[in-house]
């Protein structure tokens, strides 16, 4: 029964989640105004807005004007569900587990509007990293997520700072061998920045809720998922390029979570 519970109230949160992502990058109130078709606005009516059943019966088509209804609305119900259901099993439903799993909640909405947008809203962040400082399960361990979260923060910083000036000296070297007398006094190369501010924060995040070494261990999966990706956008144009790193950082991150014992055996028999 606990189990049908935790994956309920995920399925519930994730419906509300696909609200935060619709509505947060249009700069739209999450909390005023009610459910309505994006392509005729009529207002959906209650029957229209039940979690993973609505869409079935519908056939992924709006009621009103038969447009095609995203595939993402039931995918991030399920994920949502799943999540909550994968972290009851492990820990039971408690009042740590919920904040953790609503931390994992919003670093998929995070994913999701990085992936849609290319962008990373602090509100979100922010609100993830809350979740992950006080999901614990006594207050010491709260003072230690916190710890964490400041170690990969600052980590992830100067990181960026020392890649962003190895990048941009480069262009800068390149640019000084085609100076001419009409661009000396200007500067022809451009300020190259490494990551995003977000990918800080969800680093954070990362290591509030998993701690030092589990964090390296997830930052390191998180490569090797993006890999395969980055491979085969590598030939596409600079737009195509921009690969969203936040949903692959959530994916390791949410993975090695689940597998922590047997990932922290491994660390500590081999290093």
């Amino acid at each position: 029964m606990e189990l049908l519970i935790a994956f309920v109230l995920g399925v519930l949160l994730g419906s509300f989640l696909n609200v935060v992502i619709l509505r947060l990058p249009q700069d739209e109130s999450i909390v005023h105004g009610f459910s309505h078709c994006p392509t005729c606005k009529n207002t959906l009516k209650p029957w229209h807005n039940i979690p993973l059943f609505s869409w079935i019966f519908l056939r992924g088509k709006c009621a009103f004007c038969g447009s095609k209804i995203s595939l993402q609305y039931p995918l991030v119900e399920l994920a949502s569900g799943l999540i909550f259901l994968a972290l009851a099993i492990k820990f039971g439903l408690n009042f740590p587990v919920l904040l953790i799993g609503f931390s994992f909640l919003t670093l998929l909405g995070l994913s999701m509007i990085d992936f849609r947008y290319k962008m990373v809203p602090d509100s979100l962040n922010l609100l993830a990293l809350v979740f992950a400082v006080f999901g614990a399960w006594s207050i010491s361990s709260v003072m230690t997520n916190f710890q964490n979260a400041l170690l990969f923060a600052g980590g992830f910083t100067l990181l960026r700072f020392a890649i962003s000036y190895m990048l941009t000296s480069s262009a800068h070297r390149h640019a000084k061998k085609t100076v001419t007398s009409w661009s000396k006094n200007y500067h022809t190369y451009p300020f190259i920045e490494a990551m995003g501010e977000g990918d800080i924060m969800v680093a954070a995040t990362m290591g509030a809720l998993l701690g030092v070494k589990l964090t390296l261990a997830a930052i390191f999966l998180s490569a090797l998922l993006a890999l395969p990706v980055m491979l085969f956008v590598i030939r596409g144009s600079k737009e195509q390029q921009r690969v969203p790193f936040v949903p692959f950082l959530t994916m390791a991150a949410f993975i090695v979570y689940l597998f922590d014992s047997p990932i922290l055996r491994y660390i500590e028999a081999n290093y």
